[in-house]
């Protein structure tokens, strides 16, 4: 990472005090649509019942992990009633390869019961049908309204937050809230592909413990990378001033 020289250094920090503006959220969801044209759910499913099963079973855990369970799992029960008429154990068993397997399938069982019983083995559409099953909190419904309906939302994972914090889009303490400040920011018509794109890079490049700024075209925008920057001006002083200290006391 390049250092800053100090001039550079506290125009950068005055630029990180001002708020994002909609020239630069327009700058960042060109350049997301440019890396990321095909961004989209990363995860296996043919039908809306099968989607909201996946992003159940997705709750911290991989994609990839689940997309090598769902295949037999959705093979052995089809819909919500095949769920609902199993035994636990025989949905416990047949997703015991994901994490949290045990409440998982409580869940799952519950909640197709539920859409059998008042929705006819169908996946609702209302964001408070859905968070009403159980098991399905804001960012799985938001993930199957707007995945399975096109329903314009923005949900909030962690990629999504943290890539929101770093951006400097939000400064939000809560989940909820850096929602919101999303859709604040972001145009409507683009509250769908900037979950994905965002979601996309922070696999891909900007990733919790070792992002690969030097990688990202998106580093004129983000203040964790100005931070760092910070960060590194300072050590170069400090290890400067030391250096002097010492010469001087030869």
């Amino acid at each position: 990472m390049l250092a800053l020289s100090f001039r550079e250094f506290q125009l950068e920090l005055e630029r990180e005090e001002r708020p994002v503006n909609k020239a630069q959220v327009k700058e960042l969801l060109d350049e997301l649509y440019k890396m990321y044209p095909d961004a989209e759910c990363e995860l296996t499913y043919s039908n809306p019942f099968e989607l909201l099963i996946a992003v159940m079973l997705s709750a911290q855990c991989t994609d990839k992990l689940v997309n090598q369970v769902t295949p037999d799992l959705f093979a052995k029960f089809p819909d919500a009633a095949s769920f609902a008429s199993a035994s636990l154990a025989d949905i416990e068993t047949a997703i015991r390869k994901i994490g949290l397997f045990r409440s998982k399938g409580k869940h799952i069982k519950e909640a197709c019961r539920i859409l059998v019983d008042q929705f006819g083995g169908q996946v609702p559409s209302s964001h408070e049908d859905l968070v009403n099953l159980p098991g399905v909190g804001r960012k799985t419904a938001n993930v199957v309204r707007s995945v399975a309906f096109g329903i314009p939302t923005i949900a909030v994972d962690t990629h999504v937050d943290r890539l929101a914090h770093r951006l400097g889009l939000t400064k939000a303490q809560q989940v909820l809230q850096t929602e919101l400040d999303l859709m604040k920011k972001i145009p409507k018509d683009d509250w769908i592909f900037t979950h994905h794109g965002l979601i996309f890079h922070g696999r891909r490049v900007c990733s919790a413990r070792a992002p690969k700024c030097e990688q990202c075209p998106l580093t004129g925008l983000c203040s964790y990378y100005r931070t760092q920057q910070k960060q590194s001006v300072r050590k170069q002083r400090n290890k400067t001033s030391a250096g002097s200290a010492t010469q001087n006391s030869v």
